[in-house]
């Protein structure tokens, strides 16, 4: 994306290209610590898909998404969580776990999901937020047992906010 002049705004990036020199991107988003989760709630099944970073994953391959909610009628529900790793001194944990909902209708080819909600809950799991709120108590405990069977220091190493989040009652 570039302003009026072709100076460089800013740049989404998976390693950090400046390797210490302080010339041409400088200040752009790494998404290296970043993984899109995908929870299946029908079948219950939670996976990483790494296509899903630029919407181009076998879940959402092949469909048309809308914000209205009737184009995607019957479809299988889904969360999209963005997870964000970051490290303490004693290793690396969960920082910023944010919820999208999704709907997919394989049959009819469409989808529902908004698209601004997934960009910016990607961007505030970057901000180390805790965003899971929204969620149904079934898709809580699958993510929160995915993380401890993932990494379980990792997920003990998390802040209270997260563990508590994922609490169900």
């Amino acid at each position: 994306m570039t302003s009026g002049k072709g100076k460089m705004d800013f740049t989404i990036i998976k390693n950090d290209p400046t390797d210490g020199h302080k010339g041409f991107g400088i200040g752009s988003i790494s998404l290296e610590n970043v993984s899109p989760v995908f929870i299946d709630i029908e079948e219950e099944h939670v996976y990483i898909e790494e296509g899903a970073m630029h919407a181009r994953g076998p879940t959402e391959r092949g469909i048309k998404f809308t914000t209205d909610r009737a184009d995607s009628e019957g479809g299988k529900p889904y969360w999209l969580v963005w997870v964000t790793i970051d490290f303490k001194e004693d290793g690396p944990y969960y920082a910023g776990v944010a919820a999208c909902e999704l709907v997919v209708n394989r049959e009819k080819r469409r989808g529902y999901k908004v698209l601004a909600d997934h960009v910016n809950n990607m961007d505030r799991s970057m901000k180390r937020r805790i965003l899971v709120d929204d969620m149904d108590d079934l898709s809580k405990r699958l993510l929160r047992e995915f993380l401890q069977s993932h990494n379980a220091e990792m997920w003990e190493r998390s802040e209270r906010e997260l563990h508590d989040g994922l609490k169900t009652k």
